[in-house]
């Protein structure tokens, strides 16, 4: 069974992103061993200059690099990333399965981004879409698109 670790910036804090959250980490018990990591997201002033956000991202750049399993394959979830439909996901997802990949990374990253440096740890970069989600969101959207993979890998019915 396939390993996965969400590596994220910043706890959910709805009621509501928590039990879609617990959801889909149930759902997806019958398909891969998922875990997540979670990095506190930087205090930040209602203002911040560049200067400040620069220092915020290497801060929430190291403490990722810190969690992201040594020999994972590391999907980065980026605006500057490759799109794919759900299909196209379910096959890159099922390719890796194939070539061996035994355990996934997923990072979502805070506010303001990610560093080049992170950015050069990824092994492949995804974008959901042109749209900017919270961080929040994109956690369940994530979740979500993983079960449809494996749904449509298995060619399982996804709507009931």
């Amino acid at each position: 069974m396939i390993r996965i670790t969400l590596a994220c910036v910043g706890r959910l804090k709805e009621d509501y992103l928590k039990r879609a959250e617990a959801e889909f980490v149930k759902r997806l018990g019958a398909y891969c061993q998922l875990e997540t990591k979670v990095i506190m997201e930087e205090k930040m002033p209602d203002r911040v200059s560049s200067q400040e956000e620069r220092q915020i991202l290497q801060k929430e750049t190291d403490r990722l690099l810190r969690i992201i399993p040594e020999h994972s394959f590391v999907i980065l979830l980026d605006l500057r990333g490759k799109e794919l439909s759900s299909p196209q996901f379910s096959q890159k997802l099922e390719a890796l399965m194939v070539q061996g990949v035994s355990h996934l990374t997923f990072v979502i990253g805070g506010p303001f981004g990610y560093t080049d440096e992170l950015r050069k740890r990824a092994d492949f970069r995804w974008s959901f879409s042109p749209l900017t989600f919270t961080h929040q969101m994109i956690r369940i959207l994530l979740l979500e698109q993983v079960y449809r993979a494996f749904k449509i890998m298995r060619n399982e019915k996804y709507h009931h």
